[in-house]
């Protein structure tokens, strides 16, 4: 490979246009798209510029993820993460863990140092606590705003909300006016190195309000997460319910592998597919072996991003 590729996202659904400034978010996708491009021009690898981007967008408040995760109904922080590498399908992934800065990098520890793929809470924070990965108390992932948002969606009598950014926000479902709570997202990124090796990564604090202990996509591969060399990576985000019963993020590979399809139409078929009849709303991003880039999505909009080779980085909230 001649050139590199990275794509992030910054999560499904949308504030409305004109509701509030959007130019921080735009700045926070490029902070990231940066950071993972950084090490692809360097000779780096897809993971480790996957990994990279997803931890800036951790760091950044404005996402929900990392220092800016959701509030679940006991106000507490249960955030969810997984990394994959295209080339040998190796797979890290956490669930239900407080107090890790960058829960993207405890998925990484556990693909590298353990023969696991998936730890969930104590024991996968005994794995941080071997590694020496950089830890916070409760009071660096609080924000005033995000146990605002609990509050609020509490006193509306509205459950869990299913996305970050809105809680309407499948096209053609005649969305309501979209609240100012709820314009925080999931985050992800896939890339293509210029060794022609993909990866993905998938960061996420969840929905507002959950059950505590609820699982979403995120961590689960095949479903919020996919890396094959031989076709694509993918990074999901929306309602993890759907997406987990419709395997949206492996759909896109088999499109590809079993039927020949190019990355845009696997892409599109599995966001607009079974995932949209089932009530599914998101969208996801993905890029193939040859370099191609896809990012549809079903939502009112996704914060989005993408980086090549000696171009300008490119963000992007509404269609």
């Amino acid at each position: 490979m001649s050139e590199y590729v990275i794509a992030v996202h910054g999560g499904a659904g949308t504030i409305s246009p004109g509701q509030v400034d959007v130019t921080p978010y735009h700045e926070g996708l490029k902070a990231a798209l940066q950071a993972g491009g950084d090490v692809l021009r360097r000779g780096g690898s897809a993971l480790d510029a996957v990994q990279a981007a997803v931890q800036s967008l951790e760091d950044c408040p404005l996402f929900n993820a990392g220092r800016g995760s959701v509030y679940t109904s006991d106000e507490r922080h249960e955030m969810d993460a997984s990394i994959m590498d295209g080339q040998c399908r190796k797979v890290g992934a956490v669930a239900g863990v407080h107090g890790v800065r960058n829960p993207v990098a405890l998925a990484r520890a556990v693909m590298d140092h353990t023969q696991h793929v998936l730890l969930v809470g104590d024991g996968a924070l005994k794995v941080a606590r071997e590694q020496g990965l950089a830890t916070e108390d409760a009071a660096y992932f609080h924000t005033e705003e995000r146990l605002a948002q609990l509050h609020r969606v509490r006193a509306q009598g509205r459950g869990a909300m299913a996305l970050d950014h809105t809680g309407q926000a499948i096209v053609g479902a005649n969305p309501a006016p979209i609240c100012e709570d709820s314009k925080y997202g999931t985050v992800g990124a896939v890339a293509l190195d210029l060794a022609g090796h993909l990866a993905a990564a998938v960061s996420t604090g969840g929905m507002t309000n959950k059950h505590p202990g609820r699982v979403g996509d995120s961590p689960i591969v095949g479903a919020g997460i996919y890396a094959n060399d031989a076709s694509c990576a993918v990074a999901c985000t929306g309602t993890g319910e759907q997406f987990m019963r419709a395997c949206v993020g492996h759909d896109v590979h088999a499109r590809m592998a079993y039927q020949g399809d190019s990355l845009e139409s696997a892409a599109h078929a599995a966001v607009f597919g079974d995932l949209l009849a089932m009530g599914g709303s998101g969208g996801l991003i993905a890029v193939d072996h040859r370099g191609h880039v896809s990012m549809p999505f079903n939502s009112l909009g996704m914060y989005r991003g993408v980086l090549r080779s000696n171009e300008p980085a490119q963000t992007f909230i509404f269609q």
